[in-house]
């Protein structure tokens, strides 16, 4: 039976980790929003904290690298193929069960994150070893490379000028060359690319099989080959560093392939998609969390002004401003308990391709919309540097495009209802 409950052993970690983002997070919050691209050099303590949990054993997957799939249950060729997006899947899937109830790292890793982004999504995001390269190579590393990788800070770089939305398109190319491959291409919107010591680059290994042919590598940041073009000027998240890369005949070891070296017509597509998978929910998470921020404020702004919300009274009885914000409290429930199904099917073994695209999809709609509710609400305080809401409102729709705009998940999720492919349904 599914349980979305916070286990009882990770809410001591999730105070702590709430503490953190409102008392450390947040009053460096708009220093790092005006020097964009300065490294918040505060987080290096953060950092040292969590590999200190990590060490002892505590840490439960907090953070983006504790992300990974439940080892109780294996992948079977069935549900790698949903995934992938051939025929067969939607309503008629089958689930594979595990024993019991299992809350692992997948939901601690969710509700750590959404703690964090409660205070600063950029700063979340800037957190050393806790990027979402980290969480790809935990989706599909072997062990080997997840205790060589492990203790370093990984980006990744999916998108290139020519393929956005449609990761299938990717023109990067890697060439097998004796016991290396050598990459040629651009990548751009890296997050955290350029401080991150590593890049996990999608790369296609033969342009003519499409989405089958596509593999992630670990690259080196000081690869000779992958060169740093820019960075990015942003809308939001500006504490974090978004950057564009170049790569020359970037060679990278064979043993740096992410995952199987073969081209398979069965699971085509299945290895890359499992890395959405575990990060889909992430960014969910950090939705959710900036969402909380932004009703938590906006609770306390109406009720210094007298508005408080009813919950025993219908809306239409009370303020217009109280039954927005309880209309506002609805949408955060629904993202939250998406959220946390997604992550919990992924620690009971159970395939949440779809579910990780409805969790993002929802969450990253909603948290656009409150925050810009939310600044209404708040009226001049609102849209005024003396609140952090204004900030949050940019913040907020990077959450509604990476990892997958906002169409793209809703189409994922059309076609898993359908039981259409990608070529069937574009």
């Amino acid at each position: 039976m599914i349980n979305l409950e916070v286990p009882r052993k990770l809410i001591p970690l999730l105070h702590q980790t709430r503490g953190f983002a409102e008392e450390v997070m947040r009053p460096i919050s708009r220093k790092y929003d005006r020097a964009e691209h300065s490294y918040p050099i505060e987080l290096d303590l953060v950092s040292a904290v969590i590999d200190g949990l990590t060490d002892s054993g505590t840490g439960q997957g907090a953070g983006a690298a504790g992300a990974t799939r439940s080892q109780d249950v294996p992948v079977e060729i069935a549900e790698i193929a949903e995934i992938a997006g051939v025929a067969g899947v939607g309503a008629g899937r089958r689930e594979t069960r595990a024993n019991g109830n299992r809350n692992g790292t997948n939901l601690s890793s969710v509700l750590s994150v959404m703690e964090t982004c409660r205070g600063d999504v950029g700063l979340a995001l800037s957190i050393p070893r806790q990027g979402l390269g980290n969480a790809a190579i935990a989706a599909v590393a072997n062990a080997e490379q997840k205790a060589r990788y492990g203790r370093r800070w990984a980006a990744m770089a999916i998108t290139e000028p020519d393929a956005g939305s449609d990761s299938g398109a990717i023109r990067t190319t890697a060439v097998k060359d004796g016991d290396d491959y050598v990459l040629n291409g651009e990548k751009i919107f890296v997050t955290a690319g350029e401080r991150a010591e590593l890049v996990v680059v999608w790369a296609t290994l033969d342009r003519s099989l499409g989405k089958k042919a596509i593999k992630s590598f670990v690259v080196e940041r000081s690869n000779p080959g992958f060169t740093l073009v820019r960075l990015e000027h942003k809308l939001g998240i500006r504490a974090s560093d978004t950057a564009s890369f170049h790569l020359d005949n970037c060679r990278v070891p064979a043993r740096d392939l992410l995952g199987d070296p073969e081209i398979s017509t069965e699971t085509g597509f299945g290895g890359a998609m499992a890395t959405f998978d575990n990060t889909r929910p992430l960014v969910a998470a950090m939705a959710v969390g900036l969402t909380r921020a932004c009703l938590d404020t906006t609770t306390e702004l109406l009720a210094q002004a007298g508005v408080t919300v009813d919950w025993d009274r219908p809306p239409l009885s009370q303020s217009a401003a109280a039954a927005r914000l309880a209309e506002l409290e609805a949408e955060y429930q629904a993202a939250y308990l998406l959220m946390m199904r997604a992550a919990w099917m992924a620690d009971n073994g159970r395939p949440n391709s779809m579910e990780a695209s409805m969790a993002k999809a929802k969450a990253g709609r909603t948290c656009v919309d409150v925050a810009l509710a939310c600044v209404e609400l708040g009226g001049p305080t609102g849209y005024a540097e003396t609140e952090l809401l204004e900030k949050w409102a940019r913040d907020a729709k990077i959450l509604d495009i990476f990892e997958g705009t906002q169409q793209i998940q809703l189409l994922v999720v059309a076609r898993r209802l359908l039981g259409l492919t990608s070529a069937e349904l574009k």
